[in-house]
């Protein structure tokens, strides 16, 4: 019964956080609304969302600024992991578009394996290399279409989906011992509250002239749904690890980019060739495939 309680969270997770991507696309393109005005919104409005929350609850969210070791962690993260990937994320969706954006994301783990052969300088396993050069086929396969007369995306998009999956890394990596210390919730409401003020001062959100966007009714629905969504997308996707492998996990949330796909294929009206359409499945293949094999040979080794 927890095996399919936890199933389930995954799959709402992962749907719900697949629909932020073209809804995200969609308010760019409709309401003049810019990057760092939603993205500022966003952040601050989730993350005293999350902390309101713990307060509610009889948690504790103050001590961890008390270390200066803590408290310089979570700024570490707040501003390359949480800011960093939210932005690069809004940014490739907005140069490009949410599948594309998605399917970068999605791309994290080959970034991680990346980092952290670089790291232990040591070469990743045969079965890493064969999934990175797969993943990476399929990749070529999205955005050439097979021809090499040009690509489908400009360079710019490009640029923005390789900061994506670095700092997916980031996001992915540096928060564990913050986590463990503090527990997930007020570290990420840490995060995305301490992320959307440096985004806000930086880019004086107060002197913008975007404010008056949000007096339109439509607009501000939008907001809240896409706030919303994330936020409980997160939540529910921490909450399946309760009752699942991370194994099934891994392949349960390649729903997520499918359904940035499907939306964006109703919604805009976005077409992959048969070629860019083989890409997307190879790369979500190997990804999993990864996924799979690593779970295998990390239980081996601990054996």
């Amino acid at each position: 019964m927890e095996k399919i309680k936890g199933i389930f969270l995954i799959v709402m997770g992962a749907m719900l956080w697949g629909a932020t991507g073209p809804l995200m696309e969609f308010i760019l393109e409709n309401t003049g609304m810019t990057v760092s005005f939603m993205l500022t919104i966003r952040l601050l409005v989730a993350g005293l969302a999350i902390l309101l929350f713990l307060v509610a609850t009889k948690k504790s969210i103050f001590p961890i600024w008390r270390s200066a070791h803590w408290r310089r962690q979570l700024i570490i993260f707040s501003v390359l992991g949480m800011l960093g990937l939210q932005f690069s994320f809004v940014t490739a969706i907005n140069v490009s578009n949410a599948v594309f954006a998605t399917l970068l994301q999605f791309l994290g783990p080959i970034f991680i394996v990346i980092f952290l052969s670089i790291k232990l300088r040591t070469w990743p396993p045969k079965y890493q290399l064969l999934g990175i050069m797969g993943t990476f086929f399929g990749l070529f396969l999205l955005l050439t279409n097979f021809s090499l007369d040009s690509l489908l995306v400009s360079t710019e998009a490009i640029i923005w989906g390789v900061m994506l999956g670095v700092t997916f890394a980031i996001y992915t990596l540096h928060p564990v011992a913050l986590m463990n210390e503090w527990g997930v919730l007020v570290v990420v409401g840490w995060g995305m509250l301490v992320g959307g003020a440096i985004l806000g001062i930086t880019t004086f959100v107060w002197n913008s002239e975007e404010w008056v966007l949000l007096l339109n009714i439509n607009t501000s629905l939008w907001m809240v749904v896409l706030i919303f969504f994330g936020t409980i997308a997160f939540i529910l996707f921490l909450s399946s690890m309760k009752y699942i492998s991370p194994v099934l996990t891994s392949i349960l949330s390649s729903i997520e980019p499918l359904t940035a796909m499907v939306i964006s294929i109703i919604v805009f009206h976005t077409t992959l060739g048969l070629w860019q359409a083989l890409g997307v499945f190879i790369m979500l293949g190997c990804v999993t495939w990864l996924s799979i094999v690593g779970e295998k040979a990390e239980s081996y080794n601990n054996e």
